[in-house]
């Protein structure tokens, strides 16, 4: 591709493009509504009204958040159709042997039906402890480092599980991205057309960018970052980069960045080309 220059608003080079924040913004106003949400696992969340029915839907959405979006509504779908319209009485009616039934046949890709039990119970576990998901967040929570609440509610939940969920459930401590986690943490604290803004008073400015292969595309695009590893010191990395544009929701342009792979099947850079002035 040749030089292409607008001058204040778009660079874009050989292979690598400069971010304003004018051009973010287009594509946040061109993306960040309901309409462009499908296929994405976000959209299951929105049948629920009940604080506790969303906590438990996210949740589970985010934790198969991972493989082929197909394949990952699928699995969605298995799970909310036994669940139905209130996910979490449901959860706290069954016991681990009803779980174990209803998912004995249960696979996506490498989470078994066991995997699906483990989470279950444990999430099951510390609603009956503590009340709702956001209480487990708050027990290690001191405001600082997003990362240190979210150990503290992945220890909580593990502590329960009578069987290790595994991946359904990564532990930040390793040092991975864990995408899904802060997947997660977007959808519950961030409030727009697309995120619930149910955990609103944590603070977006806390949140990470939950680092998949499309954001990792784009951000190495945009020189955010050299790193080819997607772990938690890129996924960082990155976040201080879109916090130059907007520090008090650093995460603000991840659900519509990510469109260009989840949406538009198209390359990074020819995404964006479509947004120079």
């Amino acid at each position: 591709m040749g030089q292409v220059v607008v001058t204040g608003n778009f660079y874009l080079k050989g292979s690598f493009v400069l971010f304003t924040r004018d051009i973010l913004e287009a594509i946040y106003d061109r993306y960040t509504h309901r309409a462009f949400v499908h296929p994405d696992p976000l959209e299951t969340i929105y049948a629920f009204e009940n604080p506790q029915d969303i906590e438990v839907a996210a949740l589970m959405a985010a934790a198969l958040a991972y493989g082929r979006v197909e394949q990952i509504l699928k699995s969605l779908e298995v799970f909310f159709t036994l669940a139905g319209p209130h996910p979490a009485a449901w959860l706290m009616e069954m016991d681990r042997c009803s779980l174990e039934k209803a998912f004995r046949n249960f696979r996506h890709r490498f989470a078994g039906g066991s995997h699906m039990v483990g989470f279950l119970c444990g999430v099951q576990a510390v609603l009956q402890g503590h009340g709702s998901l956001r209480a487990v967040f708050a027990l290690k929570d001191r405001g600082g480092d997003i990362e240190e609440g979210l150990q503290g509610f992945v220890d909580e939940i593990l502590k329960h599980a009578p069987l290790n969920p595994r991946h359904l459930l990564p532990r930040p401590e390793k040092g991975s991205a864990c995408k899904r986690l802060h997947l997660f943490l977007r959808w519950m604290v961030r409030k727009d057309a697309v995120d619930t803004g149910l955990w609103e008073d944590v603070g977006s400015k806390r949140l990470l960018v939950p680092l998949d292969v499309h954001m990792h595309r784009m951000a190495l695009l945009a020189k955010m970052t050299d790193r080819t590893s997607g772990d938690i010191r890129t996924t960082r990395e990155i976040t201080r980069a879109f916090a130059r544009f907007t520090p008090e929701d650093p995460v603000r342009y991840d659900f519509a960045l990510t469109r260009a792979g989840i949406l538009e099947k198209k390359d990074p850079a020819a995404f964006l080309a479509e947004f120079i002035p």
